[in-house]
């Protein structure tokens, strides 16, 4: 599926999105190979400052905490191996999206540089 996400400064599109099931929502990006990973959609019934980890993950990604109108609160490089992140304000829906060829594009889009 598509998703289109609200920056401040402009609205961004990112292909190739997989919602995720519940199941799914306990193994994300976990024991994923990095270019055949997907960008992730959690969606959550209700807001929620649930935390999340890459302890299992062996490449990084950009995690995108978004609002029921996908308005970005928070966006963060995650490495591999970190035991907790989270951002302060409740969310409806997070994106991970693994830094990898597929999603080059949508990087630069969302954060803004060439490197990360």
């Amino acid at each position: 599926m598509k998703l289109t996400i609200n920056s401040s400064k402009k609205k961004i599109l990112i292909n190739n999105v997989e919602k995720v099931s519940e199941f799914g929502k306990v193994r994300g990006l976990m024991f994923g190979r990095k270019e055949k990973a997907r960008a992730l959609l959690f969606v959550f019934d209700k807001p929620t400052k649930m935390a999340i980890h890459s302890f299992c993950v062996f490449f990084p990604f950009v995690a995108i905490w978004l609002d029921g109108k996908n308005k970005i609160i928070k966006k963060e490089l995650v490495k591999p191996f970190r035991l907790f992140v989270k951002p302060k304000k409740p969310f409806n829906k997070l994106l991970e999206v693994p830094i990898n060829k597929k999603y080059q594009k949508e990087i630069l889009n969302i954060v803004g540089k060439r490197k990360i």
